[in-house]
């Protein structure tokens, strides 16, 4: 069954049929940019609720050392990964349907208006031959009538004894010229309809079916990939399900990786002191006479009596308090166990510095290299001044770190604390004191194995011709080994297992 056999005769109904269609495809197309807007909405509320909750400054920081509070923060950094798929399947919709369904279209528009033309065409062209044969048929009737007239009056002279031979003469002349005539349009009309009955055979059985075929099959091709465009929808969003699932996954990993006891222990270790409690206050009778004041009570007086009570209220400053001392560099102020905890945290913070330092002078140096046997890619020259600005910086934290480990070794005594100095000093990095291992997690760190810190892709080819880069071509994946550091090269893993180093504008960080 088709159009051109079974619907031949309902161009009217085609038409709004096929008009039909091309609306739907249209509004398919106007429902999916909306429901991209919905999802782009979401993504950008989603992320601004995550930026409202996510803490910002030191006391924050100092909470997100807990488990509960870290794991918070994990659940919104996940969270914003959630919203950046829900903008990406947005934009996979309107570059997948929207922006293709548009462009097929008005394809099809184009399309099916060719088709109409080309029916009306041959419409017109059918009913100017019967206009033609009405025509040649009226002019046929209108001249046997004059014949069959002529005809009779030419009996009627003959027969009339009051003519002459030459009246009757004529009168049969004239009625053989119409006779002749309306045979020639008698000829004219039998030419005429079969030419339009072979025209009329040719539009109803040919022309019209062909084209109202071609229209179906044009119908047929938008229903399906009004289909394909149906599965778009949900496809799109099924491609980023194992991502949104790894983020709810990773939230429900935030949760259960709290540890409460930790916690405790941690908040135990941040605020303990380190001062013993005050001894029990000795009967002074007074029945004997005042008794001298015992040397272990003139030791402390004031200073006892100051930490007696450690649940007053916060609005009320005690006036041992209004004449504290400023901070002190080296934390003398704290006391003991937090003062410990502070110059540990600061030879940490200076550790991390001249690390990243003493990196930062390899990289320039490997890249003075490069320029030195590459004069094209730039001047060595160029990078004396970063270089000497570099041994300047390192030289500054030697100097600070070896006057906190000092510090560190005053306040802790003893020869343990000097012989863990010693021993982190010759690995150029101090360690946290860590004498309870409260979080033995944080011994990965000390793997000798080296992991990618990220992924990226190559936008451009580049080829490594000098020693330390690699070769590298458009599209590949790399993973991330080292983080530029300021001189314009990052160190990267290839897939074949090949490390080195590549410029970093060459490539784009990957999720």
């Amino acid at each position: 069954m088709d159009w051109g056999t079974d619907l031949w005769d309902q161009y009217d109904h085609i038409d709004k049929h096929t008009q039909s269609g091309l609306d739907l495809l249209e509004r398919y197309i106007k429902f999916v940019k909306e429901r991209t807007e919905v999802e782009q909405n979401y993504a950008k509320q989603l992320r601004s609720l995550t930026k409202k909750y996510a803490k910002r400054g030191s006391k924050e920081e100092q909470d997100c050392k807990f488990s509960n509070h870290a794991s918070f923060q994990e659940i919104l950094n996940e969270l914003n990964d959630y919203a950046g798929q829900r903008e990406l399947i947005a934009e996979n919709m309107i570059t997948g349907i929207c922006v293709e369904l548009t462009k097929y279209l008005q394809d099809l528009k184009q399309e099916r208006k060719t088709h109409l033309s080309d029916a009306k065409k041959a419409q017109q062209n059918l009913e100017s031959t019967f206009k033609h044969l009405e025509s040649t048929k009226k002019r046929f009737a209108k001249e046997w009538a004059e014949a069959d007239k002529a005809t009779q009056q030419a009996e009627k002279t003959e027969n009339d004894l009051n003519a002459t031979k030459l009246d009757v003469e004529k009168a049969k002349q004239h009625a053989h010229a119409r006779t002749h005539t309306a045979e020639e349009c008698r000829n004219d009309y039998a030419a005429q309809l079969q030419k339009y009955n072979k025209e009329q055979n040719f539009f109803y059985y040919t022309e019209i079916p062909q084209i109202f075929n071609k229209m179906q099959d044009m119908d047929e091709r938008r229903i399906r990939r009004l289909a394909e465009g149906y599965c778009q929808f949900s496809d799109i969003e099924k491609k980023v399900l194992p991502i949104i699932s790894k983020c709810l996954e990773g939230i429900t990993t935030a949760g259960k990786k709290i540890d409460e006891k930790q916690d405790s222990i941690l908040f135990i270790e941040q605020h303990k002191s380190g001062f013993e409690r005050p001894a029990d206050v000795e009967f002074e009778d007074y029945t004997q006479g005042i008794k001298p004041a015992t040397s272990d009570s003139s030791l402390h007086p004031p200073k006892v009596r100051a930490k007696l009570w450690p649940f007053s209220k916060k609005n009320k400053i005690s006036h041992a308090e209004k004449h504290m001392p400023a901070a002190a560099e080296d934390f003398s102020h704290l006391p003991p166990e937090q003062r410990k905890k502070k110059l540990q945290a600061k030879i940490d913070d200076i550790s991390k510095d001249l690390q990243k330092a003493q990196d930062q002078s390899e990289a320039l140096e490997k890249m003075k290299g490069v320029y030195e046997q590459n004069p094209q890619m730039g001047d060595p020259s160029s990078l004396e001044p970063q270089i000497t600005e570099t041994a300047q910086n390192i030289g500054r934290l030697r100097g600070e770190l070896a006057k906190y480990e000092t510090w560190l070794s005053e306040a802790v005594g003893g020869e343990e604390s000097s012989n863990a100095i010693n021993n982190n000093t010759q690995h150029g990095v101090v360690a946290a004191e860590q004498p309870q291992h409260v979080y033995s997690e944080f011994d990965d760190e000390f793997d000798d194995v080296e992991s990618p810190i990220g992924q990226c892709m190559a936008l451009y080819t580049f080829e490594g011709t000098s020693e330390g880069t690699i070769s590298i071509t458009e599209g590949e994946l790399l993973s991330i080994m080292e983080e530029d550091k300021g001189d314009g090269w990052m160190r990267v893993l290839r897939a074949s297992g090949e490390e080195g180093y590549i410029p970093s504008a060459y490539v784009k960080h990957t999720p």
